[in-house]
């Protein structure tokens, strides 16, 4: 039974998020002699909690007769983008392996691959596309509610009206979900604006009946029950009209109250309906993440040639800096598309005179300094440990200043900078560093590996780092204490799943606070089409769609 009390929506928990997986195939290879195929039953797997074997999640209807098959049944997971989530899919022809990330960083949501499984022949292919489960992406802002000649409840004075909101639930019960303040005295009250989501009030749907009751504030609690009407978030979303204005019921005996004491208004002050769009739909939708690794190659980590050094090149195990480049660039890869990464390494003397640099591409192409995939990074990361000179100083801010510029040439959102910068902690260029910082704030993310020491000056957390008078418009520096993730009992596949969790849950957050300091409201990419070449096509003339700015309040 709902109570009044303090409720407040926009503080309340949200579960992970939903994601619905469709799937259809293309063009299956024909295994029947007299009629085509009959595909289905394709089972759908994702990896246990230890990533050491696959479990059956579910299977998909049986479609007679097509090769071109669209199943109706959907598959729904927990999405979190902080974890790789591993997936597979199995039918009468072979199977096919991928992540939930490749198939939401996906242009719109749709991951299209090829069927193997029989040696010399064609399959087919496979499709997969993902959409948020939650259709609810708008929010109410600025509602106010009035009244007219309430009730008068107190003895020595008038009324002291409050409302209380109850969303229906479908076993015919409410749940409360907001309540508005008290104003004391006033039988003609009008109510401070406020803000609540379309899914506290409705679940997103939009006809779903809503209550509101109208009591009388006492102090001891026994709170005067005045009346009650019933509306819908379709009807209060028009605005002020002659739809928006409710005749108060004591439904308690049954009788309707007359319709000049008690006839309430939907005030129309400032009445606004903007668009709200979850992270999870920027990442399917509009944006790519284009992701820096920037590495330290000063003398401080030690000897490559000796095991106590961070870069120590073990022929039996990678070394720090690989671990925490591998964990959360297999991860974050899936979210970029065309899998090419800038890769920086500072701090160095580079041959062949020895110059020393603190923003060289690992792969020496000073004119196109992208890796081909995580593997590409690691393996020009290790050919420069042999090239180049450990050196110094420390300094961060060269290559940090290196993303910005890329990042600034970027306006439409549809690309979001994260800089990965994985050091020993021991920084030179405290002051240009900060300076870097604050410029950069609203252009780019920075998650800052700490191999050793700590570094407490860019810590954000508390106090926003500043310059000159100047602080930063974000937090934008994630700092992570690598020691703390080494595993002592050697398993390092655990114990880089729970560093590369952790790093990059702030992720979709930062990049939603990034769409709105910006004014950045994503539309949905061109369609996909059967006759679309590939969908590298789509993607880039997606990529070059305008973007329609955010509704402010």
């Amino acid at each position: 039974m709902a109570t009044i009390g303090d409720f407040d929506p926009l503080n309340s928990t949200v579960p992970a998020t939903k994601i619905e997986i469709t799937v259809s195939c293309r063009n299956l290879l024909d295994m029947d002699t007299f009629s085509k195929s009959d595909p289905g039953n394709c089972l759908l797997s994702h990896t246990d909690s230890s990533h050491s074997s696959f479990i059956c999640f579910g299977r998909t209807e049986v479609i007679d007769n097509t090769l071109n098959p669209d199943f109706v049944r959907k598959f729904v997971l927990d999405f979190f983008f902080e974890e790789k989530q591993n997936l597979r899919f199995d039918d009468f022809l072979g199977q096919m392996f991928c992540t939930l990330g490749e198939i939401i960083g996906s242009p719109g949501g749709r991951l299209e691959r090829t069927l193997s499984g029989i040696p010399g022949k064609k399959c087919g292919t496979i499709i997969f596309t993902a959409e948020e489960l939650s259709n609810c992406r708008v929010s109410i802002t600025t509602m106010q509610f009035c009244a007219n000649k309430l009730d008068k409840k107190d003895f020595f004075g008038k009324s002291d009206p409050f409302l209380v909101f109850y969303r229906s639930n479908e076993d015919g019960t409410f749940t409360i979900c907001h309540k508005t303040e008290v104003i004391k005295n006033n039988l003609n009250p009008v109510w401070q604006p406020f803000t609540i989501p379309v899914r506290a009030l409705c679940n997103g749907d939009y006809d779903r009946t809503v209550k509101v009751d109208v009591y009388d504030w006492d102090r001891d609690g026994s709170h005067d029950f005045i009346g009650e009407f019933t509306t819908s978030y379709r009807e209060l979303s028009r605005g002020q009209s002659q739809f928006n204005v409710y005749e108060v019921k004591k439904m308690k005996t049954k009788k309707r109250q007359s319709a000049t004491r008690n006839t309430f208004h939907f005030g129309h002050k400032t009445t606004k309906v903007p668009k709200i769009f979850s992270k999870t739909y920027f990442l399917l939708i509009v944006t790519q993440l284009n992701f820096t690794v920037a590495i330290d190659f000063t003398a401080s980590n030690g000897n490559p040639s000796q095991p106590t050094s961070l870069h120590y090149m073990s022929p039996y195990q990678m070394n720090a800096y690989a671990m925490a480049l591998k964990a959360v660039g297999e991860i974050i890869q899936d979210y970029d598309s065309d899998k090419l990464f800038p890769a920086y390494g500072f701090g160095a003397k580079l041959p062949p005179d020895g110059k020393i640099s603190h923003a060289f591409p690992l792969n020496f192409n000073t004119e196109n300094p992208n890796c081909v995939g995580i593997e590409g990074v690691l393996e020009a990361y290790f050919q420069s440990l042999r090239t180049v000179q450990l050196y110094g100083p420390t300094n961060f801010a060269p290559v940090i200043n290196q993303v910005a510029r890329s990042a600034a040439e970027v306006t439409d959102g549809s690309q979001y900078f994260v800089l990965l910068m994985i050091t020993d902690g021991v920084i030179s260029d405290m002051a240009q560093t900060k300076e870097a910082v604050v410029n950069v704030s609203i252009h780019i993310n920075i998650m800052l590996f700490l191999l050793s020491s700590a570094m407490e000056e860019l810590d954000g957390d508390e106090v926003r780092v500043s310059s000159r008078g100047r602080f930063a418009e974000r937090d934008i520096v994630q700092f992570v204490p690598f020691r703390d993730y080494i595993d002592r009992s050697g398993n390092q596949v655990l114990s880089m799943a729970r560093l590369a969790k952790d790093v990059l849950a702030e992720i979709p957050d930062q990049l939603l606070s990034f769409m709105k300091s910006r004014g950045i409201e994503p539309r949905p990419p061109l369609p996909i089409t059967s006759d679309s070449p590939s969908p590298l096509y789509n993607l880039k003339i997606w990529k070059g769609r305008s973007i329609q700015p955010w509704l402010k309040s």
